[in-house]
C-alpha cells in the first residue's frame, strides 16, 4: 500500500511536469508587442545627428581608402596590382553604384540594418560584378541545427547560398544576420529621438506651452467652442495667434518649459554617448577635434571595422585555392596620414634616416615617378651603397669600393705602392 501511495504521489508531479512543460514561450517580439515598448527604427535611427554624423564620417574614411590584394611568398608579402577584382572594390562595382557608394550603403546597413549585403556575379572562377542589395529584399531560410548552422538567403523570394554573397555583419551570433545598433541601445535611441519629435512639437505650435483653463463660471456651450478654436489657432502656427480671455478664466502650465527641462543640456550628453557607441569622438562631428581624437577614431573606430571587413573579404572573394597560397585583401591605411602633410613627411625622414625606405620607395607612396636613385646612405653622409653591386661610393675621396673586399680584410697600399 505505502508503494502504491508513493508511485501515485510521482505520477501527480509528473502529470504537473508535463503540464507545464507544454505551455508555450512568449517570444520577446510579442512580449513588446503587449507591454506597448516602442522601438526606434532604422528610419528613425538615421534622423537623430550625431547617428547619421557618424555614419557618414566613418564611411567617408572607409571609401576613401583603397583595397589591394597580397600574396604570402616565403616570408615576403607581394601585392598582387592586375586582379580583376580590385576594380570592382575600388573604381566601379559594374552595377549602378560607384565603389564609393557601394562602401557607404554597406556601411549604412552595417550600423542600422541587420547587415550588409552584396550580391557576388560570379562567371566561373572569375567575379563581373558586385551588385548593392537593400535589406528590405533579404530574408532568411535558417537551418535548425545550433552547432552546424546553416542557412540561405532569400532576395524577392528566390533562395540563394551564402557563398554567393559578400557579407558584413556587426556582432552576429549565427553568421547570418548582423545586430542594429538601434536595437542594443533601445532606451537611449528613444530618449534621443523623442526629443527630436518634442522640439519638433514645440516649433510647430510657436513655441506655445501646454495647459489647461480654469473658470469661476460654467462657459456656454458656444462659448467654449469659440475658446477650443482659439486655442487651435494659437498652436497651429499659422493664424492668429492671440486668445482673450474673459473674466474669471485663468490658464495654468501643464508641462515645462525647454530651459526648465534641459534639453540642451540633455541634447549634447545624448549626442556624446550615441557617438561613442560608434567609437566615433563627438568633437569630430563638431569640427573641434585635436590630434589626440583624431589618432584615437582611427585606433578604436576605424582599424577593427577594416578588420572586420578584410575579413569578410578574405571569406567571400577568395576562392579556397587562393586562400590556401596565403592570398588576402588589406586596405591601404597609409591613406589615413595623408592629409597631415607635416607628419607624413617627418614619418618619411625618419624612415629614410633609418635606412629601412629609399627615395624611390617614398616617392611611390607620394605618387611621384621614380628616380632610378638606388643607393643607401650609411651613417656617414657622403658614403653611399648600392645593394645591387654591392659597392660603396665615398664622397669626399671620389673612391669606390667593394664590400667583399672588405669583408676579407682588404689588403691595404702604402704609399710607395707596396702591400702591408
Amino acid at each position: 500500500m505505502i508503494w502504491f501511495k508513493k508511485k501515485k504521489i510521482y505520477e501527480e508531479r509528473a502529470d504537473t511536469k508535463v503540464a507545464e512543460s507544454v505551455i508555450p514561450e512568449v517570444s520577446a517580439d510579442l512580449l513588446r508587442a503587449l507591454l506597448g515598448s516602442e522601438d526606434v527604427t532604422r528610419e528613425q535611427a538615421i534622423e537623430i545627428p550625431s547617428i547619421s554624423g557618424s555614419i557618414s564620417l566613418i564611411a567617408g574614411v572607409v571609401s576613401c581608402l583603397p583595397v589591394k590584394l597580397y600574396i604570402q611568398d616565403g616570408d615576403n608579402v607581394r601585392e598582387l596590382r592586375d586582379d580583376d577584382r580590385l576594380p570592382l572594390l575600388n573604381r566601379d562595382t559594374q552595377d549602378t553604384l560607384t565603389a564609393t557608394q557601394f562602401w557607404r550603403a554597406m556601411l549604412e546597413d552595417y550600423y542600422v540594418g541587420k547587415g550588409a549585403y552584396a550580391y557576388i556575379n560570379r562567371d566561373f572562377t572569375g567575379i563581373r560584378s558586385l551588385h548593392y542589395v537593400e535589406n528590405s529584399y533579404i530574408g532568411y531560410l535558417k537551418g535548425t541545427d545550433p552547432i552546424f548552422k546553416d542557412y540561405k538567403i532569400t532576395v524577392g523570394g528566390t533562395a540563394r547560398y551564402p557563398f554567393e554573397f559578400f557579407k558584413i555583419l556587426r556582432n552576429t551570433k549565427d553568421g547570418m544576420t548582423g545586430t542594429p545598433i538601434q536595437e542594443e541601445k533601445k532606451t537611449l535611441f528613444s530618449v534621443a529621438y523623442h526629443t527630436i519629435i518634442y522640439e519638433n512639437t514645440l516649433v510647430r505650435k510657436g513655441g506655445n506651452k501646454k495647459g489647461f483653463l480654469t473658470s469661476e463660471t460654467q462657459l456656454t456651450t458656444e462659448a467654449a467652442a469659440l475658446l477650443k478654436q482659439a486655442f487651435r489657432n494659437l498652436y497651429s502656427n499659422n493664424t492668429e495667434n492671440v486668445v482673450v480671455l474673459n473674466k474669471g478664466m485663468d490658464f495654468r502650465e501643464s508641462s515645462n518649459s525647454c530651459v526648465e527641462m534641459q534639453l540642451n543640456e540633455n541634447k549634447e550628453t545624448n549626442s556624446v554617448e550615441l557617438s561613442m557607441l560608434l567609437n566615433v569622438p563627438n568633437a569630430m562631428l563638431r569640427g573641434n577635434a585635436t590630434q589626440q581624437d583624431k589618432n584615437n577614431f582611427v585606433d578604436y573606430c576605424i582599424v577593427p571595422l577594416l578588420n572586420d571587413i578584410e575579413a569578410s573579404l578574405d571569406r567571400d572573394l577568395l576562392t579556397e585555392e587562393e586562400k590556401s597560397r596565403g592570398m588576402f585583401f588589406a586596405f591601404d591605411t597609409k591613406e589615413l596620414t595623408r592629409g597631415n602633410i607635416l607628419d607624413r613627411y617627418r614619418a618619411y625622414e625618419l624612415a629614410y634616416k633609418n635606412n629601412f625606405m629609399q627615395v624611390d620607395e617614398i616617392r611611390e607612396k607620394e605618387d611621384l615617378p621614380a628616380l632610378g636613385f638606388n643607393f643607401i646612405k650609411l651613417g656617414l653622409d657622403s658614403v653611399l651603397y648600392n645593394p645591387e653591386t654591392k659597392e660603396m661610393y665615398v664622397a669626399n675621396t671620389d673612391k669606390t669600393a667593394k664590400m667583399d673586399d672588405l669583408k676579407r680584410g682588404g689588403e691595404k697600399e702604402d704609399e710607395s705602392g707596396t702591400k702591408s
